[in-house]
């Protein structure tokens, strides 16, 4: 069986932080999974952020120096550190391999409102 488990999102006003989580099970297990993506509504998803197996990360524009990547590769887990949010940072946020697989998770919501 795959998984791809997303958790940690939320409501939060602007300005605030969130922390989310990623767990990759199952035969997926096997593929490194170390990239964010999301999707807000009426858009198509977008790479967020993206970290190697060597540790290198890489951000897009619209988030560098407010979220940050790291991952937990005993645990085959990945984290998106999000702070400073904005009201365009709703989304559902998803985790993946970069380039993604035909599999996704059911993400988690992100909410960034007053």
């Amino acid at each position: 069986q795959v998984q791809l488990v997303e958790s940690g999102g939320g409501l939060v006003q602007p300005g605030g932080s969130l922390r989310l989580s990623c767990v990759a099970s199952g035969s997926i297990s096997r593929i490194y999974v170390g990239t964010w993506y999301r999707q807000a509504p009426g858009k198509q998803r977008e790479l967020v952020a993206t970290i190697t197996s060597g540790g290198s990360t890489n951000y897009a524009d619209s988030v560098k120096g407010r979220f940050t990547i790291s991952r937990d590769n005993a645990k085959n887990t990945v984290f998106l550190q999000m702070n400073s949010l904005k009201p365009e940072d709703t989304a559902v946020y998803y985790c993946n391999a970069n380039p993604p697989l035909l599999y996704w998770g059911r993400g988690t919501q992100v909410s960034v409102s007053s």
